[in-house]
């Protein structure tokens, strides 16, 4: 893939669209090309955040890692960034991601990430949005499994009177 063909596919994505063409063409140009086949990890849960991945194909699963086991909590495609919360918190990865399926992905490395993030409020506020709509998305399965517990709990207790 040449540095226009990762312009093009960094000009789709709404995180970007709004930056200055040379720019996102430098973004492009810094950033590296990774191929994932299926069951590889793109990054571990505990992981330092050194990257952010854009999926230009493909799919990957977002584990989380837990006493019970692991838990898939998303299924992300094209089109979409994941890592990019551990490069904006300075925390470890919360989360770890594996390649559901062959997969392609464009590596943004930090800094650059960071650069553009504090050069165009847009990107910002696009990013604030997503995740955003992430912790509303977990909430609400969060609601969900609190109510299906509540109700198995009253089922055992009724089962055992």
């Amino acid at each position: 893939m040449t540095v226009q063909q990762e312009f093009e596919v960094l000009r789709r994505v709404p995180f970007f669209a709004e930056i200055e063409p040379p720019k996102l063409k430098a973004l492009a140009y810094v950033s590296e090309r990774v191929g994932f086949d299926d069951g590889k990890i793109v990054f571990r849960q505990g992981d330092p955040g050194d990257a952010a991945y854009l999926i230009i194909d493909g799919e990957a699963d977002v584990v989380l890692e837990g006493a019970a086991g692991p838990v898939t909590v998303a299924i992300l495609g094209a089109n979409e960034l994941v890592g990019e919360m551990a490069i904006l918190t300075g925390e470890p990865r919360n989360a770890t991601v594996r390649a559901k399926g062959r997969m392609t992905a464009l590596r943004i490395a930090k800094d650059p990430f960071m650069r553009m993030v504090r050069e165009f409020p847009t990107m910002a506020v696009s990013i604030m949005q997503e995740l955003a709509h992430r912790v509303n998305d977990t909430n609400n399965q969060l609601r969900v499994a609190r109510s299906e517990v509540s109700q198995l709990r009253a089922q055992i207790a009724a089962n055992a009177a």
